[in-house]
């Protein structure tokens, strides 16, 4: 066979096996959930007063949530949040769109300096922390991974809650597959979220 037709042979295959790589969509990209201008992919209940200011979506206002279209089982979750002094707000995940409390999922507290004492980082009503691990008007970071049955939370690089759900749970509050929802938790309270971010684990 002519050298010149096998090399050119082997060159093209490389191409195509190059193409396929960088075209094939990889389980370990992130996923921007919130586009910085608006709340598309997002839908408010009780008529939420949700606002996007400076590309970060601001929480004030009654008792409300603000859902993800999007359902998600196995990831890991990233967000930058800043509170005002005395607010409270959450993120819950593996919930479902409802007009009320959502009944479905885990709450992880978004809290400061409220009076609640459960504190930024907590899965509310299972794992309390009383340490905030972050300050009023200032950026701070929180991570959440769920893999299975296991919970893992983070504020500002570090672990508070270290979660295994008990096997046989059946209640509304369990892992499964769900939306995330942002909480407006009462009128005094303002919370902003921005660079929201998800990666689908297998």
């Amino acid at each position: 066979m002519n050298k010149k037709y096998i090399i050119g042979l082997v060159a093209v295959f490389a191409v195509v096996f190059a193409v396929k790589i960088m075209s094939t969509p990889s389980n370990n990209d992130w996923t921007s959930l919130f586009n910085g201008k608006d709340l598309t992919g997002w839908r408010a209940s009780e008529n939420g007063d949700f606002r996007v200011e400076d590309g970060a979506i601001v929480v004030r206002g009654n008792r409300a949530h603000l859902f993800t279209e999007q359902e998600f089982k196995n990831f890991e979750f990233k967000c930058e949040i800043m509170t005002q002094p005395n607010s409270n707000s959450g993120l819950y995940f593996h919930t479902q769109y409802e007009e009320s409390w959502p009944g479905r999922g885990y709450e992880i507290q978004v809290n400061t300096s409220h009076g609640d004492p459960v504190k930024n980082g907590s899965l509310w009503g299972v794992v309390r922390s009383f340490d905030p691990m972050a300050n009023d008007n200032e950026w701070f970071t929180l991570e959440v991974k769920v893999e299975g049955k296991h919970v893992v939370t983070k504020v500002n690089g570090k672990v508070v809650v270290d979660y295994n759900e008990l096997e046989g749970v059946t209640a509304g509050r369990r892992i499964d597959k769900g939306s995330f929802a942002i909480q407006a938790h009462d009128p005094k309270s303002v919370v902003r979220y921005r660079n929201i971010m998800v990666k689908e684990l297998d």
